[in-house]
């Protein structure tokens, strides 16, 4: 059924020797991730979920209200927006957990002018979510919107105005108090909220019959109307609903899709698009007598006109959850395949006439799923979705990329740059936080046998034991290296105290001290290296003290013990 994959946990952003761009976040409890998008830099983010549980519970009492008790239990333990942004070398950029008062989940994410997102979801308790981030994930705004009862979005779109449509359902309210909407039209109704781009609702409405009614997906024409796809469900059927209306909300025309081919009709859709040459593209689900998923495509015009309506069968059962179209007419489906006791997230090429030209498998011996997917800058496509472990129970976030082709994008073996290298070298002190490694190319010893203590220069056998460690790698790279280095720096430092002398006194003594501990490390730096290394050490090795000049403060305040250290740095020719 399945392409098997080793998919490394990425622990760090520094774990080497990977092949595979596909990267596995956990976090405690489930957690999953439903929507991605490119930055302008060219780094990728993703939104979702990750759970957090709070131990103090509030205090039990009766409820006359289903949603109000929802609203209570969820204030305990559930999901909170996450945020992620990873660069092409799979190297996590940001990773931060929204925290806001009630539980929620994201399901949408669109870049703004000023590189920030507006990240679209829902509460727990059935508000609809609205926030406006900056490019780190900081919050400029958080709106929560919707009726006294349940409500849901499950898609938000970027409009050409810079502001975004919300699209979802919500239950039928009677109630006039209800500022935002309209009484219901139904048991559930199509909710359409739109935003200017400084988050001002310019118009909220709710569309629907009397059945039950589901607001899926929409897309932008380029005169400026929208298309929205929907649900209508009654008795044992589904219908798909097809709707144009214009920039202000008002209904152009509307058409019911129904399948024909059995009494009950089981169609849902799952996303719409725009495609190039302005018609649109519905994916559905379409199910058969044994309820078993398969694929099935819709396209028409503005004008109401069916272009194409076709099938794909697989031979195991198969959703689509995101499509995106090429420059050259093709297009990327994500979603996945599924047997008794697996699921894969599935990737399938189709060319401009639907037809499938290559579909891979993706995941584990366990429940994995492609969720969102954009086409990038290189033709890449990065995938959004969910993983889970063999022999798990829990989800986690997963991001992967993949070729034109369905194929899996390969990170290169070797690190390109002199950092990279370095941080390979190192990763194993660096994953247990004896060194840190900055872009600079300075080499912070972290370790906490690695400070010294006050007034003492000498090497202690445990400083010894990790510099020799550190030495036999270092040494053996620089040598290697050797033609794009001009100096090797090591740098003795010391905290500002020096007993009770007056200042000038205790800034000589102390450089002194730093001068000496960037002395004994130097030296140490010669016992293991060979003869050659030693000749090519003496032309680029340089030893320098700082005093206290250099001193670590946190929180404005001097921490003495992380002061009394030695550093490394390495300058290359070219800067």
């Amino acid at each position: 059924m399945k392409t098997y994959l080793l998919l490394l946990l990425l622990l760090t952003s520094l774990l080497a020797n990977k092949t595979d761009y596909s990267i596995i976040i956990q976090q405690p409890f489930n957690a999953g991730l439903f929507a991605i998008t490119e930055n302008y830099n060219r780094t990728i983010s993703a939104v979702g979920f990750s759970n957090e549980y709070k131990e103090k519970l509030t205090t039990p009492h009766s409820y006359s209200n289903a949603f109000e008790y929802l609203s209570h239990t969820a204030r305990n333990f559930g999901p909170q927006m996450h945020i992620l942004t990873v660069d092409a070398k799979a190297h996590i950029l940001l990773s931060e957990q929204a925290e806001l008062s009630h539980f929620n989940k994201a399901i949408a994410v669109v870049k703004t002018p000023s590189n920030g997102f507006f990240v679209g979801g829902y509460t727990l308790d059935g508000f609809i979510l609205l926030l406006k981030l900056d490019a780190k994930a900081n919050i400029i705004f958080s709106k929560m919107f919707g009726t006294k009862n349940y409500d849901r979005m499950n898609n938000m779109i970027l409009l050409r105005d810079g502001g975004v449509l919300a699209i979802g359902s919500s239950e039928t309210s009677r109630s006039t108090t209800d500022n935002i909407f309209n009484s219901g039209l139904g048991n559930t109704d199509i909710f359409l909220t739109r935003f200017s781009k400084d988050g001002k609702i310019l118009w909220s409405k709710k569309y629907g019959t009397p059945h039950d009614d589901n607001g899926i997906d929409a897309a932008e024409a380029i005169d400026g109307s929208i298309i929205v796809v929907s649900t209508t469900s009654y008795e044992k059927n589904r219908d798909v609903t097809l709707m144009r209306i214009t920039q202000n909300g008002n209904r152009i025309w509307l058409k019911h899709y129904k399948e024909k081919k059995s009494e009950a009709n089981t169609i849902t859709p799952k996303k719409i698009i725009r495609l190039k040459d302005n018609t649109f593209l519905v994916v559905l689900t379409q199910y058969n007598e044994m309820q078993q998923e398969h694929i099935h495509f819709i396209k028409f015009d503005l004008h109401e006109n069916i272009l194409l309506d076709k099938e794909i069968f697989t031979t195991y059962p198969s959703e689509i959850n995101d499509i995106k179209e090429y420059s050259d007419g093709k297009l990327i489906a994500v979603g996945y395949v599924k047997d008794s006791y697996n699921t894969d997230g599935l990737a399938m090429i189709l060319d401009s006439k639907l037809k499938l030209l290559n579909q891979e498998h993706y995941g584990n011996d366990n429940y994995d799923i492609f969720n969102a997917v954009t086409i990038m800058y290189n033709s890449q496509a990065a995938i959004a979705g969910i993983y889970t472990d063999n022999n798990s129970q829990e989800t986690h976030m997963w991001i992967t990329k993949l070729n034109p082709d369905a194929s899996m994008v390969q990170l290169p073996n070797i690190p390109s740059s002199f950092y990279d290298k370095l941080c390979q070298l190192f990763q194993k002190e660096i994953a247990t936080k004896q060194i840190e490694i900055k872009q600079d190319l300075s080499i912070l010893l972290t370790g906490k046998s690695l400070y010294f203590h006050a007034g003492v220069s000498k090497l202690t056998q445990k400083q010894k034991r990790l510099l020799k460690v550190f030495n036999k790698k270092l040494v053996p790279f620089l040598y290697k290296n050797r033609k794009v280095i001009k100096t090797v720096e090591i740098d003795g430092h010391t905290s500002s105290e020096w007993g009770n002398v007056d200042f000038t006194q205790k800034y000589l003594n102390n450089e002194k001290l730093s001068l000496q501990r960037s002395f004994e490390t130097l030296s140490y730096l010669f016992t293991n290296a060979t003869k050659q290394e030693k000749q090519w050490l003496t032309k680029v090795t340089k030893g320098s003290g700082y005093s206290y000049a250099k001193e670590i403060s946190i929180k404005g305040k001097e921490d003495k013990q992380l002061s009394r250290r030695v550093s490394f740095k390495i300058v290359l020719k070219n800067k």
